[in-house]
């Protein structure tokens, strides 16, 4: 496992933990980013990390990034 800030961009990785306090995970999983889930990171830009979640594009700090694992 990997923080999907290490991820390739342009390519599917599916989300294996998410990590944080009871309310940063609820933030996530509102966004979309849950366990089994797939996101493509997109691009980096000005230190957050713009991401594909289930269509949509979404842009995550490096914080909130670093706690995803792929």
């Amino acid at each position: 496992m990997i923080p999907l800030t290490f991820a390739d961009v342009g390519t599917d990785v599916i989300i294996k933990k998410v990590g944080g306090s009871p309310e940063v995970k609820q933030h996530l999983a509102d966004l979309g980013f849950v366990v089994g889930g797939t996101v493509t990171p997109i691009s980096e830009l000005g230190g957050n990390l713009i991401v594909k979640v289930k269509e949509s594009r979404v842009a995550v700090s490096r914080e909130m990034a670093s706690k995803i694992m792929v």
